[in-house]
C-alpha cells in the first residue's frame, strides 16, 4: 500500500518542489489581475518535470474524486498540464477552453451536455479564468461540480468560493500599479511572466 501523506506533508513536499524547480519567483511582477507583487508562482516551471506534475495531479485527484466528475476542464494555457494529470489519475476525459475574441470558449471539443466537471488550474489568484471557463461550460449545459488548483495564492479573495480544493495556500502582498512600492524603490517596470496580457 502506498503511504498516505497528510496535508502538511504534501504542502512541505510541494514547497520543496516549487523551490527546486524555480517555480517560486521573487522580483517585481505584474499579475494577470493588473496588480503588482514581489512574488510570482510560475507553475509551468514545476510542471515541466513529469514526476512533479504526476504527484500534484494525483493528490488533487484524490481530493476531488468524491465530486464524481465525468470530465476535467482547464483554462489554457496554465491549466493544461495539471488538468490533464488530474484527468489521467481519475481516468476521465480532459478538455480545455481557450480565448477567442477575449473570452474563454470550448473550441476543439463537442460540449458534453449534462456531464459533471471539475475546473482545474495551476495557480489561482482571483480565480477569474477558472470561473470564466466553468461558466462557459455551464452555459453549454454541463454541471459545475467543483474547482481545484495546485496553489491558492488568493488569500481568501478568489471568486470560486469556500469549496476551492488546493494543495498549497500562500498569500503575498499585492498592490495597485499606482501604489506599488517596488515601482518607487526600483524605478523599473514590472515583469509579466504569465501567458496573457494583464488587466488595463
Amino acid at each position: 500500500m502506498p503511504e498516505v501523506m497528510s496535508d502538511s506533508q504534501i504542502q512541505e513536499k510541494l514547497r520543496e518542489m516549487l523551490v527546486e524547480s524555480r517555480a517560486w519567483l521573487e522580483g517585481h511582477f505584474k499579475l494577470t489581475s493588473g496588480r503588482h507583487s514581489g512574488n510570482y508562482m510560475q507553475c509551468a516551471m514545476l510542471l515541466r518535470f513529469p514526476k512533479y506534475a504526476a504527484f500534484a495531479g494525483g493528490e488533487i485527484a484524490k481530493r476531488i474524486a468524491a465530486l464524481r466528475p465525468d470530465f476535467i476542464v482547464s483554462p489554457a494555457l496554465g491549466g493544461l498540464i495539471i488538468g490533464h494529470e488530474v484527468a489521467r489519475a481519475l481516468n476521465v476525459p480532459f478538455l480545455f477552453c481557450e480565448r477567442e475574441d477575449g473570452r474563454m470558449k470550448l473550441r476543439r471539443f463537442p460540449m458534453p451536455v449534462g456531464k459533471r466537471f471539475v475546473a482545474v488550474e495551476d495557480v489561482v489568484t482571483t480565480g477569474g479564468s477558472v470561473k470564466e471557463t466553468a461558466e462557459h461550460m455551464v452555459a453549454g449545459g454541463c454541471v459545475w461540480a467543483g474547482s481545484a488548483c495546485i496553489v491558492d495564492r488568493s488569500g481568501g479573495a478568489q471568486q470560486l468560493g469556500p469549496d476551492l480544493v488546493s494543495l498549497f495556500k500562500v498569500s503575498f502582498p499585492t498592490w495597485e500599479a499606482d501604489d506599488c512600492p517596488l515601482c518607487r524603490e526600483l524605478g523599473t517596470p514590472p515583469v509579466k511572466p504569465g501567458s496573457r496580457p494583464g488587466a488595463k
